[in-house]
Order: C-alpha cells, then structure tokens, then sequence
C-alpha cells in the first residue's frame, strides 16, 4: 500500500492519460499507414489489387469500370499499394473520420 502512494498522488495531481478522441485527434506519425486512396483516372482495373488483399476488402469490376473498397474491413497493411503497376492506389497518413454505420466506398471511371 505504501508503495503505490507516490504513484496515486503523481496521477491525481497530472492530468488525464487519454484524450476526449472525436474532439481532441491527435497528429498522425510520419509512417503512418492510412485512409486508402484511388486515382480512378489512372486506374485501368486490373484487379491485382483485389487479388493480394488480405482482408478481401477491394473489389473490381472492369465490365462496369467500377472500384470499390470497404473501410471498415481494410487492415491498412499496404499491399495493394505496393501490387499496383499503375501506382494510382496511395495511403494518407490520416485515418478516417468515425463512423456510425459501415460504408462501402464506390469509385466509377464513367462518371
């Protein structure tokens, strides 16, 4: 019980170790792996992004010119930005905003 009195005392006299997070987001790291991006006009739907995923979290059509990719089951680990021959996918060192609902992100060449 003594032993632990300096810490207690330490942690109610510092403030709070966590941070109030949609109010209060902190900077991302400079390596940070993030928010997947696709340059649809560069893209020529190939679908090797599709295949390496690990999470199967990207899907191609190339009948309908279509790319479309699942946020919330991406593991953000970088592959498909590494497969890509057309290097149209990148990673932002953000993450994405929270979220209520999952969405599915949908981006058409066409349109």
């Amino acid at each position: 019980m003594f032993k632990m009195t300096p810490q207690i005392l330490r942690n109610l006299i510092s403030g709070p170790a966590t941070r109030a997070y949609p109010r209060q987001i902190r900077p991302p790291f400079p390596a940070t792996r993030g928010r997947l991006v696709n340059d649809i006009a560069q893209c020529n739907f190939c679908g090797a992004c599709a295949v390496k995923c690990p999470s199967v979290c990207i899907e191609v059509d190339r009948h309908l010119s279509r790319w479309s990719f699942a946020p919330h089951i991406c593991v953000c680990c970088g592959v498909c930005v590494e497969i890509c021959p057309r290097h149209c996918l990148r990673q932002e060192p953000a993450t994405g905003p929270p979220a209520a609902q999952k969405e599915m992100v949908a981006l058409d060449a066409k349109s």
